[in-house]
């Protein structure tokens, strides 16, 4: 049987650095939890500096979230390839991550304020 995925809004701030960089900050992410995989913050779009997060070629499909796109983000020390991905036109289960990006914890740091 599959696991359950779960969308909560996720309580407090939170941030997400690129390096010494803040590329965003809200009190409006959310937390997808997919069985026992980690928990995954989704960041709204209007809380990052898109400025400095471009759309990569990358693509992946998930068979219960749908096709998910990817991000990477420009500093000065170089681009972080695809750094976050987010899904365009989630599947209804998880449809409320749409407009919203999440971030690998091994490219940038993710935290709780």
């Amino acid at each position: 049987m599959a696991s359950e995925i779960r969308v909560y809004r996720a309580p407090g701030t939170w941030v997400v650095r690129a390096g010494d960089a803040v590329v965003g900050e809200s009190r409006n992410a959310l937390e997808l939890v997919e069985g026992d995989h980690a928990s995954v913050i989704y960041f709204p779009r209007a809380d990052l500096a898109m400025a400095f997060i471009e759309p990569s070629p990358t693509t992946s499909t998930c068979p219960r979230k749908g096709q998910a796109s990817y991000w990477s983000i420009v500093t000065p020390a170089g681009t972080i390839r695809d750094a976050g991905w987010s899904y365009e036109d989630p599947k209804e289960p998880v449809a409320q991550i749409a407009g919203h990006i999440a971030f690998y914890p091994d490219k940038v740091t993710v935290e709780r304020l």
